[in-house]
């Protein structure tokens, strides 16, 4: 855990690939579990720390998580997400899509119908919608190309479970490393290559602009590809 921001309202950290947010059937230990103990010791604060869990972050995927330290912030982050004004930028390494000869910066369009299968924790694209499914859009622009992999950004426009994964997926571009979603192989820290890069919000209190960016993973396809940006 690396805290980016913070200060009496709000924290900022950036999360490893394979930490989670918030508990689970696992009973692991939570990312919320070591930022209200990053709290308790450098403030000295006696009994239990409040801290508010604004969004989440799939376990496998690095990057910047937005929490609360007070009832009141977390009451309008909870709602500034819901209305979408938090706007979050991904990264995402993906294989090179077939025949894909696309420029540099140009901003593409995605829209599929996902369906999600609770039992396997999967979503399915639907080029059409279908019974029970939910509109998903996003648009991505390429940023650096490389043999093997391209470097993606990537803005959500609606917030569906695995959206980035399985929409990029359908389009013949599966993230690095995600073997749920139709990669050729996984990555030996089971991570998958798609990074929280930055976020952008008014501050829930101050009402300051917030820009925050998350470092990049350390690893050698990152920091080449970035490199060329």
């Amino acid at each position: 855990m690396q805290v980016i921001y913070e200060d009496n309202h709000v924290i900022i950290v950036s999360k490893r690939s394979g930490e989670i947010v918030q508990g689970d059937k696992t009973g692991d230990r939570t990312l919320a579990d070591d930022v209200k103990q990053y709290i308790k010791e450098k403030y000295a604060k006696p009994g239990e720390v409040f801290l508010g869990v604004a969004h989440r972050l799939d376990r496998p995927v690095s990057g910047l998580v937005v929490f609360a330290r007070t009832s009141k912030a977390l009451t309008r982050l909870n709602k500034m997400f819901a209305e979408g004004q938090v706007h979050k930028t991904y990264w995402a390494i993906v294989e090179k899509a077939k025949g894909d000869d696309s420029p540099l910066l140009s901003p593409h369009l995605l829209t599929h119908w996902l369906t999600r299968n609770e039992q396997q924790n999967k979503a399915y694209a639907h080029a059409h919608e279908v019974s029970g499914s939910k509109k998903a859009q996003l648009r991505y622009s390429l940023l650096a190309k490389g043999d093997h992999y391209d470097l993606l950004e990537v803005q959500l426009m609606t917030g569906r479970h695995h959206q980035i994964r399985c929409q990029l997926s359908a389009v013949g571009m599966p993230i690095r490393g995600d073997l749920k979603y139709g990669a050729r192989r996984s990555l030996p820290d089971g991570s998958i290559s798609l990074l929280a890069r930055r976020i952008e919000f008014e501050h829930p209190v101050s009402h300051q602009q917030i820009i925050v960016d998350a470092p990049l993973p350390d690893d050698p396809l990152w920091c080449k590809l970035s490199a060329q940006i």
